[in-house]
Protein backbone atom coordinates (compact mmCIF):
# COMPACT_ATOMS: atom_id res chain seq x y z
CA UNK A 1 0.00 0.00 0.00
CA UNK A 2 1.43 3.75 -0.80
CA UNK A 3 1.27 6.13 1.88
CA UNK A 4 0.31 9.48 0.98
CA UNK A 5 3.35 10.85 3.16
CA UNK A 6 5.59 8.95 0.57
CA UNK A 7 3.85 11.25 -2.08
CA UNK A 8 5.81 13.94 -3.22
CA UNK A 9 2.21 15.74 -3.65
CA UNK A 10 2.21 15.41 0.03
CA UNK A 11 3.12 18.73 2.48
CA UNK A 12 2.27 20.04 5.91
CA UNK A 13 1.89 23.57 5.93
CA UNK A 14 0.86 25.54 8.93
CA UNK A 15 -3.05 26.25 9.12
CA UNK A 16 -4.90 29.03 7.74
CA UNK A 17 -8.46 30.34 8.65
CA UNK A 18 -9.47 29.01 5.29
CA UNK A 19 -9.17 25.14 6.23
CA UNK A 20 -11.94 25.58 8.87
CA UNK A 21 -14.37 24.62 6.13
CA UNK A 22 -12.98 21.46 5.61
CA UNK A 23 -12.01 20.93 9.58
CA UNK A 24 -16.22 21.18 9.70
CA UNK A 25 -16.89 18.23 7.34
CA UNK A 26 -14.30 16.72 8.40
CA UNK A 27 -15.44 16.17 12.61
CA UNK A 28 -19.09 16.48 11.36
CA UNK A 29 -18.46 12.84 9.29
CA UNK A 30 -20.21 9.73 10.92
CA UNK A 31 -16.97 8.20 11.50
CA UNK A 32 -15.33 11.23 13.64
CA UNK A 33 -17.93 13.46 15.15
CA UNK A 34 -18.63 10.24 17.88
CA UNK A 35 -14.61 10.61 18.79
CA UNK A 36 -15.42 13.91 19.73
CA UNK A 37 -17.83 16.15 22.38
CA UNK A 38 -19.92 17.18 20.20
CA UNK A 39 -23.43 16.30 19.92
CA UNK A 40 -25.11 19.24 17.82
CA UNK A 41 -24.52 21.65 14.74
CA UNK A 42 -23.90 24.52 16.93
CA UNK A 43 -21.33 22.28 19.33
CA UNK A 44 -19.35 21.38 16.26
CA UNK A 45 -19.65 25.17 15.08
CA UNK A 46 -17.92 26.47 18.07
CA UNK A 47 -15.24 23.87 18.63
CA UNK A 48 -13.74 24.21 15.22
CA UNK A 49 -13.73 27.96 15.10
CA UNK A 50 -11.84 27.44 18.54
CA UNK A 51 -9.80 24.74 16.84
CA UNK A 52 -9.01 26.34 13.96
CA UNK A 53 -8.40 29.99 15.96
CA UNK A 54 -4.75 28.39 17.46
CA UNK A 55 -3.60 28.91 13.90
CA UNK A 56 -3.30 32.89 14.71
CA UNK A 57 -0.70 31.03 16.69
CA UNK A 58 1.55 29.06 14.76
CA UNK A 59 -0.02 26.11 16.70
CA UNK A 60 -2.09 23.90 13.84
CA UNK A 61 -0.90 22.18 11.55
CA UNK A 62 -2.57 21.15 7.82
CA UNK A 63 -1.58 18.43 5.62
CA UNK A 64 -1.85 19.00 1.82
CA UNK A 65 -2.13 16.17 -0.89
CA UNK A 66 -2.71 17.00 -4.42
CA UNK A 67 -3.34 20.85 -3.76
CA UNK A 68 -6.09 19.98 -0.81
CA UNK A 69 -6.59 19.45 2.52
CA UNK A 70 -6.65 16.23 4.07
CA UNK A 71 -6.10 16.67 7.58
CA UNK A 72 -5.31 18.97 10.76
CA UNK A 73 -3.62 18.72 14.00
CA UNK A 74 -3.97 21.69 16.59
CA UNK A 75 -1.87 21.87 19.55
CA UNK A 76 -4.17 24.02 22.25
CA UNK A 77 -1.96 25.97 24.19
CA UNK A 78 -2.60 26.83 27.87
CA UNK A 79 -3.23 30.96 28.40
CA UNK A 80 -1.74 30.00 32.36
CA UNK A 81 1.49 30.40 33.26
CA UNK A 82 1.22 27.14 35.77
CA UNK A 83 0.74 24.90 32.40
CA UNK A 84 2.49 26.80 29.67
CA UNK A 85 4.36 23.28 29.98
CA UNK A 86 2.14 21.37 28.17
CA UNK A 87 -0.98 21.52 26.18
CA UNK A 88 -3.52 19.41 24.52
CA UNK A 89 -3.52 18.16 21.29
CA UNK A 90 -6.79 17.37 18.32
CA UNK A 91 -6.49 16.39 15.24
CA UNK A 92 -8.92 14.66 12.21
CA UNK A 93 -8.33 13.18 8.69
CA UNK A 94 -10.32 13.79 5.83
CA UNK A 95 -12.47 10.36 5.89
CA UNK A 96 -11.62 9.44 2.40
CA UNK A 97 -7.59 9.45 3.39
CA UNK A 98 -8.12 7.62 6.74
CA UNK A 99 -5.80 4.49 6.86
CA UNK A 100 -2.80 6.22 4.41
CA UNK A 101 -0.72 7.51 6.82
CA UNK A 102 -1.87 11.34 6.84
CA UNK A 103 -2.73 11.24 10.39
CA UNK A 104 0.66 9.67 12.06
CA UNK A 105 2.34 12.31 9.64
CA UNK A 106 0.32 15.33 10.98
CA UNK A 107 0.40 13.92 14.69
CA UNK A 108 4.00 13.60 14.77
CA UNK A 109 4.57 16.70 13.01
CA UNK A 110 2.77 18.61 15.49
CA UNK A 111 4.14 16.55 18.12
CA UNK A 112 7.60 17.72 16.58
CA UNK A 113 6.35 21.43 16.61
CA UNK A 114 4.86 21.39 20.53
CA UNK A 115 8.61 20.18 21.39
CA UNK A 116 10.86 22.64 19.00
CA UNK A 117 9.21 25.62 19.17
CA UNK A 118 6.59 25.79 21.62
CA UNK A 119 8.81 24.11 24.10
CA UNK A 120 6.67 21.95 25.67
CA UNK A 121 7.53 19.20 28.02
CA UNK A 122 3.93 16.98 27.91
CA UNK A 123 1.43 16.51 25.55
CA UNK A 124 -2.12 15.19 25.76
CA UNK A 125 -4.68 14.03 23.67
CA UNK A 126 -8.15 13.40 25.12
CA UNK A 127 -10.43 10.40 23.27
CA UNK A 128 -12.77 7.59 24.05
CA UNK A 129 -12.28 3.66 24.61
CA UNK A 130 -12.50 2.28 20.73
CA UNK A 131 -11.06 5.26 19.17
CA UNK A 132 -9.01 4.06 15.84
CA UNK A 133 -6.42 6.90 17.37
CA UNK A 134 -5.51 4.85 19.86
CA UNK A 135 -3.33 2.76 17.84
CA UNK A 136 -1.76 5.51 16.49
CA UNK A 137 -1.37 7.84 19.22
CA UNK A 138 0.92 4.55 20.73
CA UNK A 139 2.51 4.16 17.59
CA UNK A 140 3.96 7.43 17.60
CA UNK A 141 5.32 7.45 21.49
CA UNK A 142 1.97 8.49 23.46
CA UNK A 143 0.66 6.43 26.60
CA UNK A 144 -2.34 5.85 28.19
CA UNK A 145 -2.33 7.41 31.81
CA UNK A 146 -5.78 8.12 32.47
CA UNK A 147 -9.13 5.94 31.98
CA UNK A 148 -12.25 7.27 33.03
CA UNK A 149 -15.42 4.77 32.40
CA UNK A 150 -19.02 5.97 31.62
CA UNK A 151 -17.45 9.41 30.70
CA UNK A 152 -19.78 9.54 27.84
CA UNK A 153 -23.33 8.47 27.30
CA UNK A 154 -24.21 7.57 23.52
CA UNK A 155 -27.47 7.79 22.42
CA UNK A 156 -28.38 4.06 22.81
CA UNK A 157 -27.93 4.13 26.42
CA UNK A 158 -24.32 2.62 26.91
CA UNK A 159 -21.21 4.31 27.32
CA UNK A 160 -17.63 4.89 26.65
CA UNK A 161 -14.71 5.73 28.98
CA UNK A 162 -12.53 8.83 28.68
CA UNK A 163 -8.88 8.07 27.64
CA UNK A 164 -6.32 10.18 27.97
CA UNK A 165 -2.83 10.10 26.36
CA UNK A 166 0.10 11.78 26.95
CA UNK A 167 3.73 11.54 25.40
CA UNK A 168 7.11 13.11 26.71
CA UNK A 169 8.73 15.12 24.49
CA UNK A 170 12.05 15.32 25.98
CA UNK A 171 13.10 11.69 24.43
CA UNK A 172 10.16 12.56 21.28
CA UNK A 173 11.95 12.40 18.11
CA UNK A 174 9.77 13.03 14.82
CA UNK A 175 11.28 9.67 13.00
Amino acid sequence: MNLIPDSPEYDIRYSKIEDLEYLKQWVSHPESVKWYPVSSEKDIDDMTKNWIGFSRFGASLTADYKGKPVGIATLFLMPYRKLIHHCLIYFVVDPEHKGQGVGTSIVKNATHLAKTYFRFEKVHLETYEGSPSLSLLKKVGYREIVRQDHFVKLEDGSYLARVIMEVELEGFTNG
